[in-house]
């Protein structure tokens, strides 16, 4: 695309006067770029030339062995950049569409972008060959979430020689902070992945699994632009209940203005609630609830400012979870209807800050609120947020409370420290505890890296109004040591291996001693672009303190895990995942546990359509769930799951998905248990029925993109649970639970995105 300006008739030296801004503009910017995938050296004229890519996966940083090279450009409409990937014909190139957000192991490139340049939240742009995308957020170094869904362009054209990608990255994007001068400095990484051989290049030589990912990219200095957007996302959806034999409407809005680069709004009336997204169905018998992403659009924009993680050290727990909001109400009838909702972000005097509202409708409905500020300096940030819960129909008010601290003295240490507090008002009651956390990352050299954690979690510490913390009462300590072997012989079926060993020791804050662990696992990158992962790992003798819900903790014997997993890419029509694990955490010891296999084969009848099919079964011989009380029961369970589906790209902006699942359990009881008042589990003769259980969940989607952001959805959705106070044979449950019908309904959903 070339610029084209209408310049009024007027005198030849103000005519000149009038060009020379623009002249120089496109000789510095590049003014505008054509998204076509062909890179046209005279319209990136002036970019920034990358060149010097290298091998991170496997993580030798030698030179890249494919030549690669990147151009960077600030433009007026947005960042550009371009890739320009040489492939021998020797290494197959991988076509394959995926839906967005679905990834693959195929020939790809990634834009990593920190806008801030301070290492707080980054944004990832992934092309494939066959121009499918996926974008997602990137939050406390290396924790990535792919439900956000951006509005850029991209573009791929390939030729004998390799393949080229453009992308142009519009400026209101994200929220940024104010520039100086007219300039902007950014952070940038730069990847490419050979699907065929998993290899990986990047510029610089870092990739997303390291411990310092964010706050190792490039720094570089752009001309800086600001875009003012104004876009209103209206949407409407009917549903036909049919077994009901009814039909419900539903309109709402979102909206999202950019006045400026420092300041952002968004906006939501009655949120639509991903009816065409449907979340995965598990069986949890566990005193820990099952955690789930968030696929609705308002709530997922911009949210990463936001994701503060805190608790224990998996990944799902963190101080807002926006499940919550429209999530079951508090007299457990329904779920909340959320009739309007904002969030702020912006950036004032050097502080970063961002407001977030929402209201539930009802006497049992919820207010939400939280505010966030953060300041960065040169090697260290600091954050503070407050979140409060108002509960009208129970009486309470949750307040939390949270300060957090980074610190990178020097590219080998990582430090982050994070202190909570909460306070809850209930029925004229008053409850406060605190937590903290610790995560110390430190790189050795040479592969070896080092990582200490520990967190505590107050006896009354309550964050569960509006985050997600899987327990409190708890006291954690982990040492990680890791090593990365790259130089592994030519002929060996792996490219990389990446060794941990880590011990671990977790106490409740009563003092009572939960467990102390060990564990031991490899990831490994194979030359056929597949994955391989072991682990062992190992609990001594110790308490569970979770299991009776709070009617005394329950003396446990040592726990032993292991676990293998494979996944080999297509090749030809199919692929290939496995896995296998050993799971002995019941009463009975280490030798008595539970064996599960996974296997996924799926088959591709072409780059657009491909078929897979998922059968997964476990047999339990010691499992333990509790029942009421401080009454526990030992179970001999079998369980198999049948999933299935079918993933057809029709066009670039048609899709058709089907979606089974089906899950049939049989639990017989072994034997009964009362926990004395010292933890020690006693057998008895309290009756404890045995259970059976079948679960369906089936859905057709036919998805027909209007415009970027805009959609028209056709949905059947089947599905039904059945719980039984019996035995059953499970392969009988299995066969029955096609015959589930508790609700049936059809969707037809339209959303139009107009920017103004």
């Amino acid at each position: 695309m070339r610029v084209g300006c209408a310049i009024p008739d007027a005198d030849p030296d103000v005519r000149a006067f009038l060009l020379l801004p623009m002249l120089v503009l496109s000789a510095q910017a590049g003014a505008a770029i054509k998204v076509d995938g062909h890179v046209d050296p005279e319209e990136w004229a002036g970019a920034k030339h990358v060149t010097d890519f290298r091998l991170t996966q496997p993580l030798s940083k030698a030179p890249s062995p494919y030549p690669t090279e990147a151009w960077i450009l600030s433009t007026p409409q947005g960042l550009a950049v371009a890739f320009r990937c040489v492939q021998p014909p020797n290494v197959p190139r991988t076509h394959q569409v995926a839906p967005r957000d679905a990834g693959g192991p195929y020939d790809r490139v990634n834009l990593y972008v920190d806008y801030d340049g301070d290492g707080h939240v980054g944004y990832n742009f992934m092309v494939m060959l066959s121009d499918s995308i996926q974008d997602e957020t990137i939050t406390n170094e290396n924790q990535f979430n792919t439900d956000w869904d951006g509005n850029w362009k991209h573009a791929v054209s390939e030729d004998a020689e390799g393949w080229s990608v453009e992308m142009l990255i519009p400026w209101y994007i994200a929220p940024m902070k104010n520039s100086r001068d007219g300039k902007r400095t950014i952070g940038v990484q730069l990847d490419r992945v050979v699907g065929s051989t998993g290899e990986r290049v990047g510029w610089p030589a870092i990739f997303g699994g390291e411990a310092r990912f964010l706050t190792g990219f490039e720094k570089i200095e752009i001309p800086s632009y600001s875009q003012a957007m104004l876009a209103v996302t209206p949407y409407a959806s009917v549903v036909y209940d049919n077994i009901a034999g009814k039909a419900h409407f539903d309109t709402g809005a979102d909206l999202f203005w950019k006045p400026s680069g420092s300041f952002q709004v968004s906006a939501t009336l009655n949120p639509d609630f991903g009816q065409v997204e449907s979340d995965q169905l598990v069986v949890n018998f566990s005193a820990v609830e099952t955690f789930f992403s968030d696929k609705r659009p308002f709530f997922t924009e911009n949210q990463s400012f936001f994701d503060v993680p805190f608790g224990s050290y998996g990944n799902a727990d963190r101080l807002i979870y926006t499940r919550r909001v429209g999530g079951t109400t508090d007299d457990g009838l329904g779920s909340g209807d959320v009739t309007a909702a904002v969030k702020a972000n912006g950036s004032l005097a050097g502080f970063n800050y961002g407001v977030f509202a929402a209201s539930e409708a009802d006497a049992v409905g919820r207010d939400f609120t939280a505010l966030r500020v953060t300041r960065d300096f040169a090697t260290m940030g600091m954050g503070a947020m407050v979140t409060r819960v108002e509960h009208p129909f129970l009486d309470r008010t949750a307040t939390v409370y949270e300060a957090d601290h980074h610190w990178t003295p020097t590219p080998q240490w990582n430090i982050r420290t994070t202190v909570v507090g909460s306070s809850i008002d209930q029925a004229g009651q008053h409850i406060d505890d605190t937590g903290s956390q610790l995560r110390v990352n430190y790189d050795m050299g040479k592969g070896w890296r080092q990582e200490l954690y520990a967190v505590h979690l107050g006896r009354n510490l309550q964050l569960d109004d509006f985050g997600f913390l899987d327990r409190n009462n708890f006291n954690y300590a982990r040492y990680d040591l890791a090593r990365r072997t790259t130089e592994l012989p030519k002929d060996s079926m792996y490219a990389s291996h990446d060794w941990h060993v880590a011990v671990s020791k977790r106490v409740n804050d009563d003092g009572l001693f939960l467990t102390d662990a060990w564990s031991f696992n490899r990831s490994s990158d194979t030359r056929d672009g597949g994955t391989e992962y072991w682990e062992f790992v190992g609990m001594t003798p110790g308490h569970d303190d979770l299991i009776t819900r709070g009617n005394g903790a329950v003396r446990v014997p040592s726990k032993l895990y292991g676990f293998y997993e494979r996944f080999w890419p297509r090749h030809g029509h199919w692929s290939f995942y496995g896995h296998l694990r050993y799971a002995a955490e019941g009463l009975r010891g280490p030798y008595h546990g539970a064996w599960e296999v996974d296997l996924q084969p799926t088959y591709f009848v072409n780059d657009n359509l491909s078929f897979y099919v998922e059968l997964f079964g476990q047999r339990n011989p010691d499992w333990l769930i509790w029942q009421h009380d401080n009454l526990l029961g030992s179970f001999k369970g079998d369980l198999l799951q049948l999933n299935g589906g079918m993933q057809w790209t029709i066009s670039s902006k048609q899709e058709l998905r089907i979606k089974l699942e089906t899950i049939a359990l049989d639990a017989r009881v072994h034997q009964a248990w009362r926990v004395a008042a010292d933890g020690t589990p006693i057998a008895v003769n309290d009756p404890v029925p045995d259970f059976s259980l079948r679960n369906l969940g089936f859905q057709v989607r036919y998805r027909y993109e209007l415009a970027p952001l805009s959609d028209l959805y056709l949905a059947y959705v089947r599905g039904g649970f059945d719980f039984e106070d019996f035995q059953q044979p499970v392969g009988g449950l299995l066969g029955d639970a096609f015959h589930l019908h508790d609700a049936e309904q059809f969707l037809v959903k339209l959303s139009y995105r107009f920017e103004l």
